[in-house]
């Protein structure tokens, strides 16, 4: 895997990323379950918990709240972005440029690709520019590796899934955040075949507790790196709680249940 050992998104070579890009991904109707979690000063609070190890949001998030919260977080600049209110094969424009995050002070950058769409080519195209951007400001890369488009039928079909831990390799990543291919040897083949490139989880949809994280433990199991949750984490009644156990699972490699105190 990368030498990432310097690097303030990892912790003892693990991460747990806080992603709270939702709001332009999802709109207001994310938040609708605990709506005062639609004040992202309240989430900002959440990625002080010292199990996380950064906090990915938006140009708007990381101007208006990071500089009260710049001792305690470490902010991945999340770099592109697109609304659910588009139709049409997806395609993630770039909102802000790796200068202005640097300035705002990002510790890493965030980069959402779509292999298999029909504008992957421009994607691919603007992620070389951002990547090597980042690099020239010693700033590592996270690439949400999501496989869309007409030609993908099972978007966490393992071969897919490990292809697309392949192309976070191919194209310069550090960490390649990719769904869970729903099971062990699956999530084990994509972390292969992602070669020195970190393998990330995605948290995904909101589930009940133990199940959550049973996938974490499963994927750490596999040689994951870690994982980058959201919803799991801020749609959660003690969100506390959550990474208290997220913390035991990923750090301490502890079973779910044990996490849970079960």
């Amino acid at each position: 895997m990368s030498d990432l050992t310097d690097s303030p998104l990892t912790r003892d070579g693990k991460s747990i990323v806080l992603a709270h890009d939702h709001g332009l991904e999802h709109g207001p109707t994310a938040f609708s379950a605990v709506p005062d979690r639609l004040d992202p000063e309240t989430v900002f609070e959440m990625a002080t918990h010292d199990a996380v190890t950064a906090f990915a949001v938006q140009k708007g998030l990381a101007k208006q709240y990071y500089p009260s919260y710049e001792d305690d977080v470490n902010l991945l600049a999340k770099c592109n972005g697109s609304s659910s209110l588009r139709s049409g094969e997806p395609y993630s424009p770039q909102t802000w440029s790796v200068d202005h995050a640097a300035e705002l002070g990002a510790d890493a950058i965030g980069y959402t690709v779509y292999p298999g769409t029909n504008t992957e080519h421009k994607m691919f195209e603007d992620f070389y520019q951002v990547q090597e951007a980042a690099e020239d400001r010693d700033l590592p890369v996270a690439m949400w590796s999501y496989p869309r488009g007409q030609p993908i039928k099972e978007h966490r079909n393992p071969d897919t899934i490990a292809y697309a831990t392949r192309i976070g390799l191919e194209l310069g990543a550090d960490f390649v955040k990719v769904k869970y291919p729903r099971s062990g040897e699956a999530m084990s083949h994509a972390v292969d075949a992602a070669g020195n490139c970190n393998v990330l989880l995605s948290g995904g949809s909101k589930s009940d507790d133990l199940t959550f994280l049973s996938m974490v433990e499963t994927a750490v199991d596999a040689g994951v790196s870690g994982l980058a949750v959201g919803r799991n984490v801020w749609q959660h009644e003690d969100p506390a709680y959550l990474l208290d156990a997220l913390e035991k699972v990923v750090f301490e490699e502890q079973s779910a249940e044990d996490a849970l105190g079960r």
